[in-house]
């Protein structure tokens, strides 16, 4: 069973530190790497594709350090974010092409490319794809070889619902025969339906690691922040920061809203209409004022 592990790793360009000091196993089965847009996703793969050299720490593969070691490439496949592609080509003769880099010929392209049901288009030029076919094209070629190790940087993006769903099926299919498949991605639902295994990375730094439900618990145990407005806000906060679900409360004058910390999401969410009811206060506005993916992550890190 092949396993990347990164040990205290950083990489740093300049100034700018883009992946900070981390650790993680990511062994056979799926894992999704999870992470806003600019966290340091496409930094780590690359070190584990041995495209970048860590600055600090080591990236290994199965005990053998990956940068500098051609002899790795047999054993890895990567589907990059990056559209640069060879648009005069036809799709058969971009995965022809890195087929041959393994001492590989058409045959092997011609199975890689039905792997990802890319045959229908497979005569037609790259620069006539939609992004989601040059997504499978990537795909085929990262797959020409077989490799035990598949690395993919946001995989679904521009892909259309049906796209996604086949994608989805061949990497389940993938971890099933124990191959080691990771992806990336800033949206959680994608992991979700896909990830046995989770990790988070924020600001370059890794935030959390575990099984999606694990991640998910602590992400709605997190506090959450609330815009409130209704027909008697100064009689509604009195009600509400006596219960133990809030952990403070502001009357904005101002805005004419209350600005509701909650360390009970559950118990909060329930216990506001009913206050709310009792009192005779109308509702007039409930909205999370902190629900990006960038203010959950945020809070991961510092959980």
């Amino acid at each position: 069973m092949t396993s990347i592990h990164i040990d205290h790793t950083s990489r740093w360009f300049g100034n700018v530190v883009a992946v900070n000091d981390v650790t993680m196993t990511i062994g056979p089965g799926v894992t999704g790497l999870l992470g806003p847009n600019g966290a340091g996703k496409s930094t780590l793969i690359n070190l584990m594709a041995g495209f970048l050299a860590p600055s600090t720490g080591t990236v290994t593969l199965d005990g053998r350090t990956i940068w500098r070691d051609e002899q790795i490439y047999r054993h890895i496949g990567l589907v990059p974010e990056r559209e640069a592609m060879y648009d005069f080509l036809t799709g058969q003769e971009f995965v022809e092409a890195n087929a041959e880099l393994h001492g590989l010929g058409a045959a092997e392209a011609r199975r890689a490319l039905a792997t990802v049901e890319m045959e229908y288009a497979q005569d037609r030029k790259i620069a006539t794809y939609s992004k989601g076919m040059r997504q499978r094209v990537k795909m085929a070629s990262a797959l020409v070889h077989e490799p035990s190790v598949l690395l993919l940087d946001e995989p679904f993006n521009g892909m259309d619902p049906r796209q996604r769903m086949q994608l989805m099926e061949l990497l389940r299919r993938m971890g099933d025969e124990g191959r080691t498949v990771l992806f990336s991605s800033h949206i959680l639902e994608e992991v979700e339906q896909l990830a046995s295994h989770i990790e988070v990375i924020v600001a370059g730094r890794h935030a959390a690691s575990g099984d999606f439900r694990r991640i998910r618990r602590l992400m709605t145990d997190r506090p959450h922040r609330y815009l409130v407005r209704s027909s008697d806000d100064r009689a509604l906060a009195a009600a509400l920061i006596a219960d133990p679900s809030t952990a403070g409360i502001e009357v904005d004058a101002r805005e004419g809203a209350l600005h509701i910390q909650a360390v009970d999401f559950g118990r909060f969410t329930e216990l506001l209409p009913v206050l709310a009811r009792e009192r005779g206060i109308r509702l007039l506005t409930v909205s999370p004022s902190d629900e990006s993916l960038e203010s959950v992550f945020s809070y991961l890190v510092a959980a």
